[in-house]
């Protein structure tokens, strides 16, 4: 069997690609690429005896002989990364998110079109055991058509930001806005119904203490209420609420399905809850309780994220090799899950009026967007800054940072 040749750039986050490229049949690693030569050296150390090169700049990396690249980097420059690397000739798997601009969007969609290369959006929670039943479900028909759904991710940073920000002071968790990471807790809805997002109204927490304390200088939280196409509607929440939650469910016409919440000690995101009719107005509802098998899931759970880092990889790799069930998240759902955050923002600065959200698979449309630059990022968006909260940009003392950057020094 031809293994697939992977370079992964991002040595922390894509230690989860690394190993299934590692241990993989269909896979194996031949680059890593990190500006951190302390990860590169840890790398080394994990894959000693393997004939593999280490760079420090993407230029370089690039140009190595690889079939398939892994955006494992910072969330806020995949775009970019994504776009050189499929005119160089590889196949793309991101990580959260794909991008951070419409004129990013654009130019992502347009080098997939171009290229007829291979991208995949890695939105590890799509694939996590409850969510992936959830979407077999639907798709059976279990439930009939989707009228409601919600969504939550909810992870309380605060105890680990020194960890995840590296003490930068300029790092793109501190300058992100409310809803910008609204994939994990919108993305599950999107895949499991294949249903487009049409419309969204935006609003954020404002009570943000937590934040400040830790030099972040976004809402607390964010939520987004989307209209998808067929006229259901999804509840969207992620951000910093003092606990935290995973946690999905959606209602159809003849029934509902949820996954269990992690204080039910019931599996959580591993067990599945459906109650449905097989026909609309019966009222006769048979009631599950189950965790469900996958075929993987013996090799899976040594993966993270209850093993859904295996099953994004796995499905990239065998789409590559013209395996036609292989399940991928492509760049045009990859907006559909990213854009409802972006335009929901815009709908929080202009006190939460609704939004529509561009379908870029349309492209009579893109030129209206092809210049758009505006989000939280200054190096990106010039004159269309935005600030990273609807009350404006907080001013973090500098106290702050060096206190984080101590943390993260120890």
């Amino acid at each position: 069997m031809k293994k697939i040749k992977i370079g992964v750039i991002g040595a922390r986050r894509g230690a989860s690609m690394i190993n299934y490229s590692k241990r993989a049949e269909n896979a194996e690693i031949v680059a890593i690429c990190d500006k951190s030569t302390k990860l590169l050296e840890n790398q080394k150390k994990n894959l000693d005896g393997l004939k593999i090169a280490f760079y420090e700049h993407f230029d370089d990396f690039i140009k190595h002989d690889m079939d398939a690249v892994v955006l494992a980097n910072y969330a806020n420059e995949h775009a970019p990364f994504a776009i050189k690397a499929m005119h160089s000739g590889k196949h793309v798997f991101s990580e959260v998110l794909p991008v951070q601009t419409m004129k990013e969007a654009v130019e992502l969609v347009e080098a997939v079109e171009e290229t007829g290369l291979i991208y995949a959006y890695g939105e590890n929670y799509c694939y996590m055991p409850a969510p992936y039943e959830m979407r077999r479900l639907y798709r059976e028909n279990k439930i009939g058509e989707f009228e409601y759904g919600e969504g939550e991710y909810i992870h309380n940073c605060e105890p680990i930001w020194p960890s995840i920000t590296y003490g930068e002071e300029d790092h793109w968790r501190n300058n992100m806005y409310s809803t910008f990471y609204c994939t994990h807790s919108l993305g599950p809805i999107i895949h499991i119904t294949g249903l487009r997002p049409v419309s969204v109204v935006g609003f954020e927490g404002t009570k943000n203490e937590r934040n400040l304390r830790t030099g972040a200088k976004s809402g607390q939280f964010g939520i987004e209420m989307v209209t998808l196409e067929n006229g259901g509607i999804v509840k969207s929440i992620q951000g910093g609420l003092y606990e935290n939650s995973i946690w999905y469910s959606i209602y159809g016409s003849k029934g509902r399905i949820e996954c269990a919440r992690e204080d039910a000690e019931d599996g959580h995101i591993e067990r599945v809850y459906v109650r449905s009719d097989k026909v609309s107005g019966e009222y006769k509802q048979v009631f599950e309780s189950y965790k469900p098998e996958r075929d993987h899931d013996a090799i899976g759970r040594d993966y993270g994220h209850g093993g859904s880092d295996f099953y994004t990889m796995y499905h990239f790799v065998e789409k590559i090799k013209g395996n036609p069930d292989a399940d991928i998240i492509d760049a045009y759902e990859a907006l559909d899950m990213f854009l409802p955050g972006l335009f929901a923002y815009h709908s929080i600065l202009n006190g939460s009026k609704p939004m529509q959200i561009p379908n870029l698979r349309d492209k009579s449309i893109r030129d209206d967007w092809r210049n758009d630059t505006s989000c939280t990022d200054p190096k990106v968006a010039k004159d269309m800054l935005l600030p990273t909260a609807k009350n404006g940009t907080p001013d973090i003392n500098d106290g702050i940072y060096a206190h984080v950057k101590r943390l993260w020094g120890k």
